[in-house]
């Protein structure tokens, strides 16, 4: 793709959410469709949706619960563009990338109600990881937003 194809493009507005356990860790999912990328929980705000109540929906439609109480946002919109040979293949050829508004969430329910086994999964496995550890397992393209959100969040641990 030409590069200036993809700037044409905009960023297709999404959700993120830092969800925090009880010892300050943060659960983190394994693609289904990239075996070794994982990622926290997000996904796109519907037209007309306010940005907190779509990450409690798509904490519920990605994990199973949404058992969670609210701690911070980030500062503004984060923003990446995917790597070329994925534009116009993934959301419809539509976007170049996502900005996204994170939440840090506190989980407030118990592991075993945790379920990836959802309607429409995407990932194949969980765990519950130090926040710092988050930048080394997310894919190249994503990773200067996860170290931002560790930068904004940190404080919460």
């Amino acid at each position: 793709m030409v590069k200036k194809e993809k700037k044409k493009r905009p960023y297709r507005p999404c959700v993120g959410i830092c969800l925090f356990n009880e010892k300050g860790q943060v659960f983190v999912a394994e693609r289904i469709d990239t075996p070794g990328a994982w990622q926290m929980p997000q996904g796109g705000i519907d037209k007309g949706e306010d940005p907190h109540d779509a990450a409690l929906r798509e904490l519920e439609e990605e994990i199973g619960t949404n058992k969670a109480d609210y701690l911070a946002r980030t500062d503004d919109w984060l923003a990446y563009d995917l790597p070329d040979h994925l534009v116009g293949k993934v959301w419809k050829g539509k976007y170049r990338g996502q900005k996204q508004i994170w939440f840090a969430f506190r989980f407030t329910g118990e592991d075993r109600e945790i379920n990836i086994d959802t309607k429409h999964p995407e990932f194949a496995r969980w765990q519950w990881v130090e926040l710092e550890e988050i930048v080394d397992l997310i894919v190249p393209f994503k990773r200067d937003i996860y170290v931002e959100i560790v930068n904004q969040f940190k404080g919460l641990v």
